[in-house]
């Protein structure tokens, strides 16, 4: 009766009056993550002020909270399931086709160390954000090469980019996680006296959603069949493998190819005390460059194995794989790879390594 009255008083809508109530909830959402980040770096400060010269000698990791391969929750085209290919890990850099990025300008360069120590109090969001998030500077001193790089505490900048990144196979980043990591920025902006240059919320969330779109598509994991007409020794299969070209993982179940020290497809789990009666062999489309003809090579290398072991190609289902689905593959796999080119994140870049992880 009195929410009734005052609509009435204020002359508003039932969807006027839901709008405001949404946006009041996310006035509120915002502030208690401000009060979140205001206490946890006042805290840090509080904690790091007697060690400051130890703490300016470790280097952050700004890419902690990497997103991990659990494909769990989303639907894969076709072609199977995707896993992740096991590769050595690498530092990335920032980049605006799959981050949102904020940047900050200061009047005058500020030392490395001074930002340091202000972002080294964003410990809490590396341990509860599900995403990527990263900074960099560009260089003020004038003998330097004028470029983006990772921050260091006796380096001088006159620019600094922050940012997170958008999506990966777990979805789309979620409004209050980017919420939060732009009133940190915003924070930090005012702390430092900076300009500052970031996109709206509502138009970063728009971004996450269509990349989220574009990854899923292209997402696909290609899968090749040996299934041999007797059970193989496992001593025997391994020897075979090795010969091949293949080398046993860490885990001691799956066998990896490898091309200039990059996995380009590798074996389906198999269990060593066991004979082997089928193999599968599996490439993450889009974690593999074009040039390195990597389903080729797979079919190649089923070939092979299928010859020396005394085995067949089969689909899936359990039916010889035809010359005909061997073709549509191929055509299939050059509409993806056009795709992937075409959205600028072309398969086999550090940026698909990152989007597809």
């Amino acid at each position: 009766m009195y929410v009734e009255q005052i609509m009435t008083m204020l002359g508003l809508s039932d969807l006027q009056l839901a709008l405001a109530v949404i946006g009041l909830l996310i006035l509120i959402a915002v502030a208690v993550l401000n009060i979140k980040y205001s206490r946890a770096r006042r805290k840090a400060k509080e904690q790091g002020e007697y060690a400051l010269d130890d703490r300016f000698a470790r280097e952050p990791s700004f890419t902690q909270g990497f997103a991990d391969g659990d494909a769990s929750g989303r639907a894969e085209p076709v072609f199977g399931e995707a896993l992740t290919t096991i590769s050595a890990p690498e530092k990335f850099a920032i980049d605006p086709r799959i981050d949102c990025v904020i940047t900050l300008r200061f009047d005058e360069a500020i030392s490395g160390a001074e930002i340091l120590a202000e972002i080294n109090a964003w410990t809490d969001l590396e341990a509860q954000s599900t995403t990527r998030w990263m900074c960099e500077g560009l260089n003020a001193d004038v003998d330097a090469a004028e470029d983006w790089e990772e921050l260091k505490s006796e380096g001088s900048y006159s620019e600094l980019q922050l940012a997170i990144q958008l999506a990966s196979r777990k979805g789309p980043i979620g409004v209050l996680e980017l919420s939060d990591f732009c009133s940190r920025a915003q924070a930090l902006a005012e702390t430092l006296g900076s300009q500052i240059d970031m996109p709206s919320v509502s138009t970063m969330l728009e971004s996450a959603k269509e990349l989220d779109v574009m990854a899923a598509e292209s997402d696909i994991q290609l899968s090749i069949n040996v299934l041999f007409d007797e059970p193989c020794p496992w001593g025997n299969f391994d020897a075979l493998m090795r010969q091949r070209g293949f080398k046993l993982s860490r885990n001691g179940r799956q066998y990896e190819y490898l091309s200039k020290g990059v996995v380009l497809f590798n074996s389906a789990d198999l269990d060593p005390n066991k004979s082997v009666t089928q193999v599968t062999l599996l490439l993450e489309v889009p974690l593999v460059s074009q040039e390195e003809r990597a389903f080729e090579r797979m079919l190649s290398e089923g070939v092979e194995i299928a010859q020396a072991a005394h085995g067949r190609l089969v689909d899936d289902n359990g039916i010889n794989l035809s010359e005909a689905a061997v073709i549509s593959i191929r055509q299939h796999l050059d509409v993806l790879y056009a795709n992937l080119e075409k959205s600028g994140i072309p398969a086999g870049s550090s940026t698909a390594s990152r989007l597809f992880s």
